[in-house]
């Protein structure tokens, strides 16, 4: 396999693996706009030269967009090998070359999330265990930051306080993004309009800056759902996805939406939404307040 580091000169002409080719896509376009702003700050795009999901990104950790400090270490965004490129031995080629290059960049080690088990869109933590990677610090909604130190002593790498609880005051759905991964900038969308259109109550925040990201409430940055104030999950849905999660929250008892409402009447949730019904009433045709609620 050949492989070949994306850079700002080469980058309009290069796929990045993760979406579709079409640079006039949303998907592809708010990607290579996020990746050109990050290349001066010491990014690293390794790929396949073929098509595909076979690549690396990295960067110093001073700079990477994670509410983690890990001062001296190099910081894996996503290391993703997936459908016929698995099982040749790529992920161990990339992750060979971030190694080689960050040792050569005088790092201390390498640093990454993952969790107990495998969730979507986080490293494989059996290949991390594999590769010589050990936890060195853990959120309590079970996302864990591992590390590889290149040398012994030293501070380890750890979540910041902001993220060690993640937690958001504010009822019904937020979402926590940014534009580093692809597919938000097609499904972000859409989850607001599924929202709007069913009286979901929901709240998108694009964290646009270092500093934003570096102080969010979670220590997955790219995508983190809440839901009354709780992480829910970091797995990007498609409107199928969001509204079987919603109705599940909403089945929790008869109000609405479980918490959301908390005590409040169908009256004042209407109130609240200018006067909508849309797909709350039609779930709660008795609770309508133009029918004495």
């Amino acid at each position: 396999m050949e492989y070949i580091r994306v850079t700002k000169e080469n980058l309009e002409s290069e796929h990045i693996c993760c979406a579709i080719s079409n640079n006039r896509d949303i998907q592809v376009s708010s990607k290579k706009a996020w990746l050109k702003d990050r290349f001066d700050e010491g990014l690293v795009f390794l790929k396949s030269t073929e098509r595909g999901k076979c690549f690396i990104e990295y960067i110093p950790a001073e700079n990477a967009w994670v509410p983690v400090d890990a001062d001296g270490y190099m910081y894996i965004d996503c290391l993703w090998v997936s459908g016929s490129f698995k099982g040749h031995g790529y992920s161990n080629d990339l992750l060979g070359e971030c190694v080689k290059d960050s040792r050569n960049k005088g790092k201390m080690g390498l640093c990454i999330l993952s969790s107990a088990k495998k969730l979507p869109f986080l490293a494989d933590p059996k290949y991390l265990r594999h590769k010589g990677f050990t936890v060195c610090d853990e959120a309590d909604n079970g996302i864990q930051l591992w590390y590889l130190p290149f040398s012994e002593g030293g501070e380890l790498p750890k979540f910041r306080e902001c993220a060690k609880k993640p937690r958001v005051n504010e009822a019904g759905y937020v979402l926590y993004y940014t534009s580093q991964c692809p597919y938000n900038g097609k499904y972000v969308p859409q989850l607001e309009q599924t929202a709007k259109e069913h009286c979901i109550p929901f709240k998108a925040i694009r964290l646009e800056t270092r500093d934003e990201a570096r102080n969010a409430p979670t220590p997955v940055t790219t995508y983190s759902l809440f839901f009354n104030g709780r992480y829910v999950t970091n797995e990007q849905m498609n409107e199928a996805k969001f509204l079987k999660l919603a109705e599940k929250h909403r089945s929790m008892d008869d109000t609405g939406y479980g918490e959301y409402f908390m005590g409040r009447t169908a009256g004042d949730i209407m109130k609240e939404y200018g006067g909508q019904h849309g797909e709350w009433v039609r779930l709660n045709p008795e609770k309508d307040p133009r029918n004495g609620d």
